[in-house]
């Protein structure tokens, strides 16, 4: 459970795409049905107290935001730079902290590294428990791979989530978008997914081209891109200009 003093604040922090506001999602839902949760960016937050503040409605903001059990904010470090929007922040901050009320907040990077914040903030954020979300290791990116495949009904096979997944590294959100441009290439194509479709379709994405295996179904695959035809038509019994110099290629 995160409600503990130990733990609070929670401070979670992660490069882009490792699913913080997934797991800030997760714990609201949680705990909704017993606590009273404010779950808000940072910039919704910073949209709200300017409107207040032209509204001249800044103690129907402070009752709004002071009022959780838990407050759950994601991207902290859009405060940089906004004096006036940290200051209200650090108040907010000491209120909900001296009411034993819990505090959990996400960055994409370290406390101590997010500029343009004050001193006292960053000294406040660091106070609890700090967390860092890691990426995933291979397997847990071919798993992740297989059951997003699984969700869009589609079929994928070991050794293409393999290569994917061992191409990239970075992210969860860019490992998906790697698998929908295959699976949507495959499926307009129709085609099968193999591991030289892949190859093509995520060329721009390899880091080393050299690996590449140059197979005919990957030149097929890229022609058909190239001039905005399909495989199938590659194949077949058309005899256009158009498919026949695709064909010659």
């Amino acid at each position: 459970c995160v409600e503990s003093a130990h733990y609070n604040p929670l401070f979670i922090y992660s490069s882009v795409g490792m699913g913080k506001t997934h797991l800030l999602n997760a714990i609201g839902l949680e705990v909704r049905n017993s606590k009273k949760v404010m779950f808000i960016s940072a910039e919704r937050f910073m949209y709200h107290f300017v409107r207040s503040i032209k509204s001249n409605e800044m103690v129907k903001f402070k009752d709004l935001f002071r009022g959780a059990n838990i407050f759950i904010i994601d991207d902290i470090q859009f405060v940089n730079g906004k004096e006036a929007m940290q200051e209200e922040f650090f108040h907010t901050f000491n209120t909900l902290l001296d009411g034993q009320r819990q505090m959990i907040i996400t960055s994409d990077r370290f406390p101590r590294e997010i500029s343009g914040v004050q001193e006292r903030l960053i000294s406040r954020f660091g106070s609890g428990l700090t967390v860092p979300i890691d990426p995933p290791e291979l397997e847990t990116r071919v798993a992740i791979l297989i059951k997003k495949a699984l969700a869009r009904e589609v079929t994928l096979p070991e050794d293409v989530a393999f290569f994917i997944a061992e191409q990239i590294r970075s992210n969860v959100r860019e490992l998906e978008g790697a698998l929908i441009r295959v699976t949507a290439f495959a499926s307009l194509n129709k085609t099968p997914i193999d591991k030289s479709l892949a190859e093509i379709v995520l060329r721009d994405l390899i880091s080393d081209p050299t690996t590449m295996q140059i197979s005919t179904a990957a030149i097929m695959a890229a022609t058909a891109e190239y001039f905005e035809t399909s495989v199938d038509e590659l194949r077949g019994p058309g005899k256009t200009r158009a498919l026949a110099q695709s064909r010659q290629i």
